[in-house]
C-alpha cells in the first residue's frame, strides 16, 4: 500500500496463504473458542459441521497476520528505494464479517485484498480513510472468509 494520494479504488493484492493444521486449530480454540467442532475430531463428526475447522476468529486472525506481513513487506521495499514508507493508522473496524465455509484441517486459504472505498478524514487532517475488502478462497477456489475493513492511510506525499 502506497501512500493515500496513490490508492485507487479497484486496487487489489494478494495477501499470501495459510494451511490449517488439526493441531493449531485445536491449539487456537482451546485459547479462544472452546466449541467442540473447534477442538475434538471425534466429537467433532456428530456436529453441524461434520469434522473438526477452525474457529472463523482463527481464519480472521490469520488473514490479518498476513495483511500486516504483506504491508510491512511493501514498506520495505519502499524503504529499500530509498523513499519514506507511508504511515498507516489504526483500523475503524470492519463491516460485513463473514464465515461463508468451513476451513476444515489442511485446507488451505489463499488471502487477497481490494480497495472498495477512500475517503479524506473529516476528523483528523492529513488523513484518508481507507476501505478494504479482504476475502479468502480455499484450495478449491471456494470463498470461505470475507470482510471489509477500515483504516487510516496518510496523505504525505512520499516521493
Amino acid at each position: 500500500m502506497t501512500t493515500y494520494e496513490h490508492i485507487a479504488i479497484g486496487d487489489s493484492f494478494e495477501c499470501g496463504s495459510h494451511r490449517f493444521s488439526a493441531e493449531e486449530i485445536k491449539r487456537f480454540a482451546k485459547l479462544y473458542d472452546q466449541q467442540v467442532f473447534h477442538t475434538d475430531e471425534v466429537a467433532a463428526k456428530e456436529t453441524l459441521l461434520g469434522a473438526l475447522c477452525a474457529s472463523g476468529w482463527h481464519t480472521a486472525a490469520i488473514m490479518m497476520k498476513l495483511f500486516v506481513k504483506r504491508l510491512a513487506d511493501e514498506n520495505e521495499k519502499v524503504k529499500a528505494r530509498g523513499k519514506a514508507a507511508p504511515a498507516l493508522g489504526p483500523s475503524l473496524g470492519v463491516d460485513d464479517l463473514r464465515w461463508l465455509k468451513p476451513v476444515f484441517v489442511d485446507d488451505e486459504i489463499a488471502f487477497s485484498a481490494q480497495i472498495v472505498g477512500k475517503r479524506e478524514s473529516e476528523s483528523r487532517p492529513g488523513w484518508g480513510i481507507v476501505s478494504i475488502k479482504s476475502s479468502g478462497l480455499n484450495q478449491k477456489g471456494e470463498p470461505v472468509f470475507a470482510c471489509t475493513g477500515h483504516i487510516f492511510v496518510a496523505k504525505i506525499e512520499t516521493d
